[in-house]
This record gives C-alpha cells, sequence and structure tokens, in this order.
C-alpha cells in the first residue's frame, strides 16, 4: 500500500571505527508515528566503542523521507 509506504522513514546506519577496524552497515525502517523510538535508538550509539582499539564507533545515517 502506497500510503503505508509514505509513513515509513528508512535508515541506512553505517558505524565505522575511527581507525578502520571496524565498518558494519544496516537498513532499516520505521513508522513516522515510532520517531521518538529511532531517536532512542540511537542514542544507544553514543557508547559503543570498538573492541579491537577501544575508540568511539562513529555513525553515519542516510535517510529516506
Amino acid at each position: 500500500n502506497d500510503s503505508d509506504n509514505e509513513n515509513l522513514i528508512k535508515v541506512r546506519a553505517i558505524i565505522s571505527c575511527p581507525s578502520g577496524d571496524y565498518i558494519k552497515k544496516f537498513r532499516n525502517q520505521f513508522p513516522r508515528k515510532d520517531l521518538e523510538l529511532m531517536v532512542v535508538a540511537f542514542k544507544i550509539f553514543d557508547f559503543m566503542t570498538c573492541t579491537k582499539c577501544g575508540e568511539l564507533l562513529n555513525l553515519n545515517l542516510e535517510f529516506e523521507i
């Protein structure tokens, strides 16, 4: 249904280590009504560190709205 697709926010997240030791890509989609839950989910990444070097991981987001 097109109206269902219009209510979804598609997100591609790229998590990477600044030293290049780690990179992972994820895709997900969230209903617009759950935007606050998406923000809470992203805040978890603020504390993620690389298991190899201990650096904080970078989070890059690409949105399709």
